[in-house]
């Protein structure tokens, strides 16, 4: 039997249709997953206010019009070019989420090492005040950084008390009694009695340390805050005894005596200067430049009106030793 030539091309094109849309289906079908999927990642990556999506940069192609149904090869290759679009987008995207979730571990790594060398530092300086320890840092110490000492700054009142019946003033330590020499030298200071024990007290050691009688000077800056726990004095004697120590070669011990001023005593008249000087005992001991500039920070940061010129200048000059910027 023979068939005419229309009626074959008839059952051809026939036969097609179902096998281009079986092949259309198909990528539709992978066009709707992907697109469900890239929602997703948007809704992860891409979170905008109250809940909105943030549009991407690269979006596939949009179809122009429903093609379901048209024999032709064009719908085809548009669905197939959405398709790789989208695979291209959530590949790069799928990239992004890998790279901030290893700079979120990163960050999650770099504050539990501080957080572990803060604990440490501070667990030293307890433990140094608790059995006279002198160091202020952890670990092995970088090598010395150079840098000159900032001018310091005697303080700009002087007391002048009156009197001169005995106080209770504590006596000088034993070691000044066993030097005639140096005995006769604390006798010779006066000791103030103005019916304030505790300023009498601190009156009478700022005038051992003028005198350069450091030794003497610490025990009775030591002995204020035990004494007279209470009195308006307590922060310029603990100040002071971290001059003293500073002033007679301790600078670590100096550290502790300023540092601890500063922790028990943040709003006493005297807590400002001790952060100054902790930066000079720092530097002293070749502590590393970013241990120093932290305390500047802190020094101009919480005190800002309390400097005087002689310390805005001993700041500024620190600064520029230990190159710790603006």
């Amino acid at each position: 039997m023979r068939i005419c030539p229309t009626m074959f091309f008839i059952l051809l094109g026939t036969a097609a249709v179902p096998h281009l849309a079986h092949a259309q289906g198909n990528v539709e079908v992978r066009v709707d997953r992907l697109e469900g999927q890239m929602r997703a990642v948007q809704r992860k990556v891409f979170p905008g206010a109250n809940g909105k999506l943030i549009e991407p940069d690269i979006s596939g192609q949009e179809a122009v019009g429903d093609t379901r149904g048209t024999p032709s090869g064009s719908a085809v290759t548009d669905l197939t070019a959405r398709v790789d679009a989208l695979e291209s987008q959530l590949s790069s995207l799928t990239g992004q989420i890998e790279q901030n979730q290893f700079k979120l571990r990163q960050m999650d790594e770099g504050f539990t090492a501080y957080k572990r060398s803060t604990d440490a530092r501070l667990k030293a300086l307890e433990d140094g005040r608790s059995t006279g320890g002198t160091s202020f840092g952890g670990g092995d110490e970088p090598a010395p950084i150079a840098s000159s000492r900032p001018s310091t700054a005697r303080p700009t009142t002087r007391p002048t008390p009156s009197g001169t019946v005995p106080s209770r003033a504590t006596p000088p330590p034993v070691s000044s009694t066993r030097d005639p020499a140096r005995a006769q030298q604390v006798a010779a200071i006066e000791k103030p009695s103005t019916g304030d024990d505790g300023e009498d007290a601190y009156n009478y050691g700022y005038r051992l340390w003028e005198a350069k009688l450091y030794p003497e000077a610490e025990a009775q800056f030591r002995s204020i805050p035990k004494d007279f726990p209470n009195h308006r004095r307590v922060s310029r004697a603990q100040n002071m005894l971290g001059r003293a120590l500073l002033d007679s070669g301790k600078p670590n011990l100096a550290v502790l005596a300023f540092y601890d001023n500063y922790r028990t005593l943040p709003k006493g008249d005297r807590a400002h200067e001790s952060l100054y000087y902790l930066a000079q005992a720092l530097t002293q001991l070749k502590k590393p430049a970013s241990e120093i500039c932290k305390v500047y920070d802190e020094l101009t940061d919480v005190y800002p009106d309390k400097l005087s010129d002689a310390m805005k200048t001993g700041v500024a000059r620190g600064r520029a030793a230990q190159k710790c910027g603006k």
